[in-house]
């Protein structure tokens, strides 16, 4: 997939555990586990929204794009 998700690197840039941030955001732990290993499909804007009111950080913090051809 183009989109590498990095927020495992801004949790440890935070140093919030999943379980943390879970509680914070509102959104299970096996969820956001989903979201961190880069297995999820999609994600909620307001998911979006809330996650970066937490780790203080813009989306581009978490989402990246890459070209496959790369």
């Amino acid at each position: 997939m183009s989109i590498i998700v990095n927020l495992d690197l801004m949790m440890a840039k935070r140093k919030i555990s999943l379980n943390e941030l879970s509680e914070k955001v509102n959104i299970t732990p096996a969820n956001l586990s989903i979201l961190k290993t880069g297995k999820a499909k999609s994600i909620r804007f307001n998911t979006l929204e809330a996650i970066c009111k937490v780790l203080d950080c813009q989306p581009g913090d978490i989402l990246e794009y890459r070209d496959e051809k790369e």
